[in-house]
């Protein structure tokens, strides 16, 4: 019984791990990059993770890039006109010793384009320009669901448009 215990705590210590990724520039900490799991058949996806400006400086996510879509945009949900809108940003700024969080509901890298449907648990590699930190590479993890982590925006009754331009 006890061997099974352990034999279980491993495993699920182990997948935790395998599910949380970090990545460090300069003064940046990026945290857990995904992307939520769609139908086979979407055009388009959408990136998110968390950055913490830990420095004396601010910074600016400037664009981004992947081989993975055609393009990838920063854009954002925007109230106008009494409905809920994305739009393409041409840059956001990270305050120094703030963060900047990019979830469901608010700014997301948009992937237009993808050349392969995401699967499941899969990582693909996007680069984030950054204005001081430079260009950092980061693992974006496909997931079925959005972490429970309370990072993202509430979605109750929002439609999310992944084909928009």
């Amino acid at each position: 019984m006890r061997k099974t215990l352990l034999a279980l705590a491993a495993l699920l210590s182990v997948s935790g791990t395998a599910m949380a990724h970090e990545y460090q520039a300069g003064n940046l900490h990026i945290d857990h990059p995904w992307s939520l799991l769609l139908p086979a058949s979407s055009a388009n996806g959408a990136a998110y993770f968390v950055v913490h400006n830990n420095g004396k400086e601010a910074d600016r996510l400037l664009g981004a890039d992947t081989e993975r879509a055609a393009s990838a945009e920063i854009h954002e949900h925007v109230h106008k006109d009494g409905m809920m809108k994305m739009q393409k940003v041409e840059g956001v700024d990270i305050p120094a010793g703030g963060t900047l969080t990019f979830a469901p509901g608010g700014y997301h890298l948009m992937l237009f384009g993808l050349k392969k449907p995401l699967a499941a648990e899969e990582r693909f590699p996007v680069i984030l320009h950054f204005q001081k930190a430079g260009d950092v590479k980061v693992e974006i993890l496909v997931q079925k669901e959005a972490p429970a982590s309370g990072q993202t925006h509430d979605m109750h009754g929002m439609k999310m448009d992944m084909d928009h331009q």
